[in-house]
């Protein structure tokens, strides 16, 4: 059975060969394994056997980026959005955001005018050669883009950004609705200039610890209509659509369903998403993917992920519906070796 099969027949709530495998080491973490027995020679997708393969037009504004200060540990730079991001050298973390472009109506209506479908913005060499090369491979092949409420933070200041959900409205519908008319748009393009996606993976943020960041009635208010219109899209094109929103939006699920959504990953386990408890409340309706808590990857002791993964795959597997994720990302305090494993485990007790 190939990736495309496997990942296809999970997402439809069909029991393949086995559970699919994907996941996301930072970059750290794979200059880390390299130190430690990966190979040069070997990209961590194809050692590991991720099944899912992303391509992704450019949908910002496409300000040119500048470096503006670096040294041994840090890297300050300008955004393709218009602001200024402070990253780690070996990008290890979430960047600290320094400037952000909006600060007005006014600066949204510059920044409206570049955010037009154009032929720009598709590297068409890089994303044909990443393409034929996955479909070569049999992967799942996704049109991934960020949107909504998380790819705005680009834009504006969090704290600010919330306040205009509540006392300008209006102006946020819009600016949601813009960007996923760019999103849908570029989509099409690529559609029709031959790219045949299995599906859609979007990107938009809407938890932290313990709760959504804005509750469900904003969601519904602000958000609601634009992510069915985009969802409505892709299932027109018969694609499934994969949503990546971390940490605890338990309380958002019923209107991601209702908006469209057929998968929800990374369910943050340190956030409170528990695939168990997820799988038996929206099972029949929505896939999951994740759940695998990496805290656990990085002990010396194999006894705590080896039951993570053997007592959450028995559930969230039963009926298909699961894909193997980490809970977020895999950090660099995981070891090669220790990653090894947990892909032997995901191996062993995902089989049908």
């Amino acid at each position: 059975m190939t990736s495309r099969e496997r990942v296809g027949m999970t997402l439809q709530h069909k029991e393949p060969d086995r559970v699919p495998i994907h996941d996301s080491p930072w970059q750290a973490t794979i200059n880390r394994w390299k130190k430690e027995g990966l190979s040069d020679d070997i990209p961590v997708s194809e050692y590991f056997g991720y099944e899912i393969e992303g391509i992704m037009p450019d949908l910002s504004p496409q300000f040119p980026v500048k470096v503006l200060s670096r040294n041994e540990e840090f890297i300050v730079e300008t955004t393709p959005f218009g602001g200024v991001r402070k990253n780690f050298r070996d990008y290890s973390t979430t960047p600290e955001v320094i400037d952000w472009p909006i600060k007005s109506k006014a600066d949204w209506e510059e920044i409206k005018s570049h955010l037009e479908p154009d032929y720009t913005r598709v590297d068409w060499v890089c994303c044909r050669m990443t393409y034929e090369k996955a479909r070569n491979d049999g992967k799942f092949i996704t049109y991934n883009a960020a949107m909504g409420y998380d790819h705005f933070q680009s834009y504006l200041k969090t704290e600010e950004l919330l306040i205009a959900m509540v006392t300008e409205p209006q102006w946020v519908r819009e600016m949601f609705a813009t960007h996923a008319r760019l999103l849908i748009d570029m989509a099409d393009m690529m559609m029709k200039k031959g790219f045949e996606f299995d599906g859609a993976f979007l990107y938009n943020d809407m938890g932290y610890r313990n709760a959504s960041l804005f509750s469900p009635r904003t969601y519904q208010e602000l958000l609601l209509e634009t992510d069915r219109t985009i969802c409505d899209f892709f299932h027109r094109h018969n694609m499934p659509v994969i949503l990546h929103s971390c940490g605890n939006v338990k309380e958002l699920i019923p209107y991601l369903i209702e908006a469209g959504f057929d998968c929800l990953q990374p369910l943050e386990v340190k956030a409170g998403m528990d695939p168990i408890e997820l799988k038996k409340e929206f099972g029949n309706k929505l896939a999951l993917m994740g759940g695998i808590d990496v805290r656990k990857m990085a002990l010396d002791d194999p006894g705590p992920i080896e039951e993570e993964i053997r007592t959450k795959f028995e559930i969230a597997k039963k009926g298909g519906g699961y894909i193997y994720h980490s809970d977020h990302s895999v950090p660099k305090n995981v070891s090669f070796q220790h990653y090894q494993r947990v892909i032997e485990l995901v191996k062993k007790y995902g089989k049908y």
